[in-house]
């Protein structure tokens, strides 16, 4: 209660702020905040100073930060009836950042993370960590195209569908890596080695530069005009101990991708293939999946709707008796795939996914709808975190259908509020795993930003 407290103090304080220039990125140092001297001389707002500290010429200091809470509940959790598949929980996440810009060349940036999470037994490690550094790197510009990071960050990769934030849970990824970057009017190129950092529930706690995972790769974006582009990239990741239906053991797989997106006359378009071969353990490695996404705005009733529709198949493993593994791994995809109530994860999946978005003011509602199959009847289903959640017990593909709302309002670019639901039907292979329930989900975020 004392965190809101001390929101709704400094919301006063924001609102006589001026804020045309502001705008708040969801990696904070990509923040577009009209950081320089002009700025700071124009303004006499607090929050204005501390967003552009002059410390010299050509030097400045911004602050920032973000509170995020949340109220979860879950009935029929995992689909079934006992009383502990019912459950709510709070929580709170609060990032603070420090951001410093030397010159033109060298930036800093540190951001401290502390998520906190309270009536909740079972906890993972997404749930919970008390104090920690989430970010702290150094990055300097060779000159106008070339630049170096070195250090912990949280970064994604293209649409995030195989390295991303994990915006959705209560902690974020973070990795610690060192990456060359170039860019150009029409092409951005990224090479990097990253650690990921596997979080702990207290402070300071967190595993780092642990080798016995990693990751590392090419990512290339090329934009051939305003409305078409291409990412071409190649991926390594090396995990010892990973766990498929197939078995345990040291998974070493290379994933060659390629995104098309842009927009062809009023639609919108996304679509993107991956293969991935390797070794596990003693067995190849051959793995694909393709995403398409097509989405159009329509006029109606004097709003603008969106409608569009999302489907991908992920490859499962199709015997478990060869020497081949064909079950897809989604290397560090976002904890909510399809939506926060994250059931389902991107491995052994076939899913048709339409939705429809509207803004009425300052509300937006998001209505969607989610079909799941298993790709192969012999592999079984995973979860977000790539954890083999329902083993393949029974030859039914069908697992689920599920139907998601999003309801929320944008007070302020400091300050939202927001209602997500889900209903999910288990469908024969979870009932013939006597999972029967249909599972309720909802989350309430408030989120605050400065």
């Amino acid at each position: 209660m004392r965190v809101f407290g001390v929101i709704l103090l400094f919301i006063s304080t924001l609102t006589s702020a001026q804020q045309n220039e502001m705008s708040f990125a969801l990696l904070r140092q990509n923040d577009g905040l009209g950081i320089s001297s002009d700025s700071l001389e124009s303004s006499s707002s607090f929050y204005k100073h501390i967003k552009s500290i002059s410390l010299g010429q050509n030097n400045i200091l911004s602050l920032g930060g973000s509170n995020r809470f949340q109220v979860e509940s879950f009935i029929n959790e995992q689909f079934g009836s006992l009383p502990v598949n019912d459950n709510i929980w709070f929580l709170n996440r609060t990032m603070l950042h420090a951001h410093l810009y030397l010159g033109r060349r060298f930036q800093f940036f540190g951001e401290l993370n502390s998520s906190q999470i309270t009536g909740k037994e079972a906890l993972v490690p997404v749930d919970m960590d008390e104090l920690s550094m989430n970010q702290l790197f150094i990055a300097y510009s060779f000159n106008d195209r070339w630049s170096l990071l070195l250090g912990r960050e949280n970064f994604r990769l293209g649409s995030g569908r195989l390295i991303d934030v994990r915006e959705g849970p209560n902690v974020r990824r973070s990795f610690d890596q060192i990456k060359l970057m170039y860019r150009s009017a029409t092409t951005d190129v990224s090479v990097f080695f990253a650690i990921p950092v596997q979080p702990k529930p207290g402070v300071f706690d967190n595993e780092a530069l642990e080798t016995s995972e990693f990751v590392a790769g090419l990512y290339m974006t090329k934009r051939l005009g305003p409305t078409l582009n291409f990412d071409i990239y190649y991926l390594f990741k090396k995990e010892e101990d990973k766990i498929w239906n197939k078995g345990i053991g040291s998974d070493e797989r290379s994933s060659i991708g390629i995104r098309h997106f842009g927009k062809l006359n009023k639609l919108r378009f996304n679509n993107e293939f991956v293969y991935q071969f390797g070794d596990f353990d003693a067995e190849e490695i051959s793995a694909w999946t393709a995403s398409f996404n097509l989405e159009g705005d329509l006029q109606w009733l004097g709003h603008t709707f969106t409608l569009g529709i999302k489907t991908e198949a992920i490859s499962g493993d199709s015997d478990l008796d060869d020497n081949r593994l064909n079950t897809f791994d989604g290397l560090y995809p976002r904890g909510a795939y399809f939506g926060r109530v994250a059931r389902f994860g991107p491995s052994n999946l076939v899913d048709v996914h339409p939705y429809l978005n509207t803004n009425i003011g300052q509300f937006y509602v998001e209505l969607d709808y989610v079909s799941f199959w298993r790709f192969s009847s012999d592999d079984g289903v995973y979860n977000p975190a790539l954890i083999l959640e329902y083993p393949a017990q029974n030859d039914n593909r069908k697992i689920a259908q599920q139907i998601g709302t999003i309801t929320g309002i944008e007070i302020s670019k400091h300050f939202a509020l927001e209602l997500e639901t889900n209903l999910i039907f288990p469908e024969t292979f979870l009932r013939r795993s006597n999972l029967n329930n249909t599972l309720f989900h909802s989350v309430l975020t408030a989120e605050f930003k400065f």
